[in-house]
């Protein structure tokens, strides 16, 4: 029973926990921006072109901007610059099973165990900045804990997107949590 308790308190600590981090310059009234513009370089890499990711990231932005009440403008005229990226890591993780023997009496013994295989995994985490765009200083950051990798389908890939930067965007102006 105590097992029983102890796994629902963890599954439901799990589930308050964000996944994703934000910070801010406490300094800046965020009320005094009404208007944004993608960055020059918002997720530039070496290819001219935009992505697929980088269009769906766009498209999430974008939408979740205008919930704010902000409106998109020409880049001149922007109160906010949005930059984001996608930061790759390199993660290892274990999968199957280890396999171990061994043999003993009484309080002497011998065995032997192989850990589990493990492999390295490439993933991607959304990292998206909102800077001041007559000081082109960052006023407010968000990074997600959710990872895109290779293996996920496109609609997949769409709808982590849509909820990361959804999620992200709930958590600004900061201060209304």
């Amino acid at each position: 029973m105590r097992f029983v308790m102890l796994s629902i308190v963890a599954l439901a600590m799990a589930g308050c926990a964000s996944n994703v981090v934000t910070d801010y310059n406490s300094s800046v009234v965020f009320g005094n921006y009404s208007s944004w513009a993608f960055a020059p370089s918002a997720g530039a890499d070496s290819s001219p072109f935009v992505s697929l990711d980088g269009s769906r990231i766009k498209d999430a932005i974008a939408r979740e901007l205008s919930q704010e009440a902000l409106r998109e403008v020409p880049l001149a005229e922007a109160d906010l610059l949005v930059s984001w990226q996608i930061v790759e890591e390199d993660r290892l993780e274990q999968t199957g099973v280890g396999l171990g023997f061994g043999f003993g009496s009484g309080n002497f013994g011998w065995a032997l165990s192989a850990p589990p295989p493990v492999r390295e995994v490439e993933e991607g985490k959304l990292v998206v900045e909102l800077a001041d765009a007559e000081t082109k200083q960052v006023v407010w950051r968000a990074a997600s804990r959710r990872y895109l990798n290779e293996d996920q389908s496109p609609e997949t890939r769409r709808e982590l997107i849509d909820e990361v930067v959804s999620e992200m965007f709930s958590k600004y102006p900061p201060g209304l949590d």
